[in-house]
């Protein structure tokens, strides 16, 4: 549905040159970090500046995806809509889940910016069950 060659409509086409535009910076970033380039700033106070960076693009990410939703037709804004919603529940609730988990359970820590993939498979995984924009 989101493929660069599909031709689909603009708003799609946007959104896939939006995402690729954002997340080729963000793999760039976050592969480079993990060669230990950035290892010298890592938990001092120049290192907000590399959460920074790393973060914009995923704040990017979020606004090109609402902005499909604006710039859709009707069906497609409402279905993706119900979609992001029902994504952003069930990522919140795991992420509240596992940090309970870490609280009473003792279980292992996981970083919060994990709730992005989290929410982004969610997404994934309610796409096939999201077919309307009815309840």
């Amino acid at each position: 549905m989101l493929t660069p060659g599909n031709g689909g409509t603009a708003a799609h086409r946007k959104y896939v040159f939006r995402t690729m535009a954002f997340m080729i910076p963000y793999a760039i970033v976050c592969l480079t970090a993990i060669t230990g380039l950035f290892d010298g700033i890592i938990g001092k106070p120049t290192g907000w500046i590399l959460a920074v960076v790393v973060s914009l693009p995923i704040m990017g990410q979020i606004w090109s995806t609402l902005d499909l939703m604006r710039e859709s037709d009707e069906f497609v804004r409402a279905v993706t809509a119900r979609q992001f919603i029902i994504a952003s529940g069930l990522a919140m609730a795991g992420a509240t889940l596992w940090g309970f988990g870490e609280t009473f359970a003792g279980a292992p820590h996981i970083p919060a910016w994990m709730v992005y993939p989290l929410f982004w498979g969610a997404f994934g995984c309610v796409a096939p069950f999201v077919k309307s924009s009815n309840g």
